[in-house]
């Protein structure tokens, strides 16, 4: 590949040390141009690691950096071009809209945080850089939560790819760091920008506070700024002058670290600094605020010790800890060095960037033609069982074609693209929906039981509304993984089977009986399939995350539990509710199963679950919190046995490896226990203790055999959506 890196030239720290190892990196496989907006240090060090490097000498003649960086690309035809810093930014947007070539950009920092504690420079630059930050068309963001970030305001996930720093560690030793003699200094290490952002003033407080108990304390600060004789007054004040050492600018950063026991990091804000990969190249034991994406680098108590920006006491007692613990102190500094040089070397981060740069080129090649799918359902609602569905399919699409772009129609936008790094459209965002249509080859009808009037023949012609738009705007129609029905007016089945007739290519089922349904509306110009649904493909986790679940909710991991998941419902009434407390009584007392309630919506099911509890005798817990889908599937799967209302708890369950109980207001709860070979499902409006009690001895004699076969069952029938999609995509428009 041809790749040109645009750099400011006055670039220090750690974004000079990313561009540069990374430029270096890069040139030694593919061809590799630096183009330098500034003569100076930056520009001359990047020639003594012998890139090619063309630099603008007049650094405030924004005409000729225009010039000079248009020149670089006519010359040397660039596949893309990858900007870092706001001056960078600016003129990529320009050489973008004349040259056409895809532009990215690599965001080292939170941009509304440049400039901190300078105005004029934060209102001038700052404004510049949002600017052309939102004409890029991808961007690299250091560490995880800097993509949260960007996402957050308001950037497409699909054009957002991570890419942490990294550090050459090739040349490493893998010598543990030795322990101090008993008299020695312990020493105490920053390598940091003397600058608002970076917070030294909690430094210095907490350290002050550690070296009160442990006078072998000593803090050596590396770096400059314009807060250095503010910070050298609050050491005098704290009376710790003679133990802290100002050392300056420091260009070898092995030998300082050398010297360093516990390298610390203050900052109130971060992406991934490099200055905790170069500690612990040196086996340096770390102690850094939990901001940016420290944490995906320093696991509290793991590898390191984290607190919260500004918490002083918290901070002090860090550093006395491992300024005391030594084998504490090089356990947690050899832990870092081993995951560091594992998941954060240079080489992984050329691997990683390259990959970056070839899928833009792929999409590139695809951005003026129809590509991608929009997915409707009732996403962005809170009910974990629609969210898992849509997990599922968005897992599914992109293992079909990692480069679709997907765009999901959502309640809460914000979430949906966080969760699932897609792009997202509010459910009634009419105009902006038909956009995305035109844009689209592929629509899908997303799991869940749309087509039905239970709750509202409104809800049922909006659905319909958006399978008759998306024919019309010429994209490939699939209802995936669905249940069909109760459809109960005589004009619903009617409008509904002429727009499934005339607009849908393939309906995929999740159950028996909605092809039934489909039947008798007399819908059968579709291609009809009977499937699963879409979340049987989700794993259970470990049983290491699985027990984390359950301590975080205050239940006891080992003890032998029953799982409820019960709603709200006009059958579910005090008579119901006292049969499966019954139930759940009897659970207990025979059987020593631990009664347990977890909701799949919120707050419904918090609702229904303090019903049943009122009538019971035995201990139990009711779980408040929204889980990820793969801790439902973990948590229900290891229980003894599952009784359910909510159709997607009787699936995780059974996705987890434990036998099911329905207890049936719906038709598709019928449907999936009937499919599954079992008749364990008892009506709501019939539900007795007795029916119950029968139901949880026969599991209770019958062990898992039921339920491993209905997980078979289950898988062989999803593989028939994805199936269905891939034949749908190759047919010819």
């Amino acid at each position: 590949m041809k790749i040109m890196h645009f750099a400011g030239g006055g670039d220090i720290g750690g974004a000079k040390t990313h561009i540069l190892s990374l430029g270096q990196k890069l040139s030694a496989h593919n061809e590799f141009y630096l183009v330098s907006f500034r003569a100076g240090a930056f520009a001359e060090e990047a020639k003594a690691l012998g890139l090619q490097v063309i630099v603008v000498e007049h650094a405030w003649d924004l005409i000729s950096c225009l010039r000079v960086a248009l020149q670089a690309v006519d010359r040397y035809q660039p596949d893309v071009i990858h900007c870092h810093g706001a001056k960078a930014n600016m003129i990529g947007v320009l050489v973008k809209k004349l040259r056409h070539k895809p532009l990215l950009t690599t965001v080292h920092s939170d941009p509304k945080r440049d400039y901190m504690g300078t105005p004029i420079k934060q209102a001038i630059f700052g404004s510049i850089n949002a600017w052309a930050l939102r004409r890029m068309d991808y961007y690299m963001a250091v560490a995880g939560r800097m993509e949260t970030n960007l996402i957050e305001n308001g950037v497409d996930p699909q054009r957002i790819f991570v890419i942490h720093n990294g550090l050459d560690f090739a040349a490493a030793s893998d010598t543990p760091r030795p322990i101090p003699a008993a008299d020695a200094d312990i020493v105490v290490g920053i390598a940091a920008r003397l600058t608002p952002i970076k917070n030294i003033a909690t430094l210095l407080r907490a350290f002050a506070l550690a070296w009160q108990k442990n006078p072998r304390l000593r803090l050596k600060i590396a770096g400059i700024g314009e807060e250095q004789e503010d910070l050298k007054a609050l050491a005098e004040r704290l009376h710790i002058q003679d133990r802290v050492d100002f050392v300056g600018w420091v260009t070898d950063m092995r030998e300082f670290f050398s010297g360093v026991d516990i390298n610390v990091l203050s900052s109130l804000s971060e992406t991934f600094p490099y200055s905790l990969l170069e500690g612990a190249y040196q086996h340096c034991a770390a102690i850094a605020s939990s901001v940016g994406g420290i944490p995906e680098l320093i696991e509290h108590e793991e590898t390191g010790l984290l607190f919260s920006p500004l918490d002083v006491e918290t901070f002090a007692d860090h550093i006395y800890r491992l300024s005391v613990e030594d084998a504490l102190r090089q356990t947690m500094a050899e832990r870092l060095y081993c995951r560091a040089r594992e998941q954060f070397s240079l080489e992984h981060m050329r691997e990683t960037q390259e990959a970056a740069y070839r899928t833009v080129l792929r999409r590139s090649r695809d951005e003026m033609a129809r590509h991608g799918a929009v997915i409707c359902g009732a996403y962005g609602r809170g009910n974990a069982g629609d969210e898992a569905i849509l997990q599922s399919i968005v897992a599914q699409m992109r293992e079909i074609d990692p480069d679709m772009r997907l765009t999901v129609m959502s309640r809460d936008k914000r979430q949906t693209r966080l969760r699932n790094k897609t792009n997202a459209v509010y459910t009634f965002n009419v105009v902006g929906f038909l956009h995305h249509l035109c844009h689209s080859r592929l629509f899908i009808n997303g799991g869940g039981s749309l087509i039905q009037d239970v709750t509202s023949s409104r809800s049922l012609y909006f659905y319909l509304f958006t399978l008759y738009a998306a024919r019309i705007c010429g994209c490939r129609v699939i209802m995936y993984g669905c249940g069909i029905g109760p459809v109960y007016r005589a004009r619903n089945r009617r409008i509904a089977a002429r727009i499934l007739n005339r607009n849908v290519e393939v309906i995929t089922l999740r159950d028996s009986m909605s092809a039934e349904v489909l039947r008798r509306m007399g819908v059968d110009k579709p291609q009809i399939r009977l499937a699963a649904d879409p979340t049987v493909n989700i794993q259970r986790p470990d049983a290491v995350r699985i027990a984390a679940a359950f301590r975080r909710a205050g239940i006891p991991a080992e003890a032998p539990k029953i799982g409820f998941c019960m709603r709200q419902w006009p059958a579910f009434d005090a008579a119901a509710a006292a049969a499966v407390a019954a139930a759940a009584d009897h659970a207990y007392e025979k059987y020593g199963y631990l009664p347990v309630f977890l909701p799949i919506e919120l707050p419904k099911d918090i609702e229904a679950a303090a019903r049943v509890i009122q009538y019971m005798h035995a201990p139990s817990h009711a779980c408040h919190d929204q889980y990820a889908v793969e801790d439902l599937v973990g948590m229900l799967g290891s229980m003894r046995m599952v009784i359910g209302m909510r159709l997607h708890s009787l699936i995780f369950a059974t996705l987890g490896g434990a036998p099911v109980i329905g207890v049936s207001y719906d038709m598709k709860v019928d449907s999936f226990i009937h499919d599954i070979g079992s008749d364990a499902c008892i009506p709501v409006a019939e539900l007795t203790a007795d029916k119950l009690c029968t139901e949880i001895d026969r599991i209770a004699a019958g062990g898992c055999a039921r339920a491993d076969a209905a997980l078979e069952r289950l898988r062989q029938g999803e593989a028939v959506n994805t199936q269905s999609v891939r034949q749908l995509l190759a047919k010819e428009d």
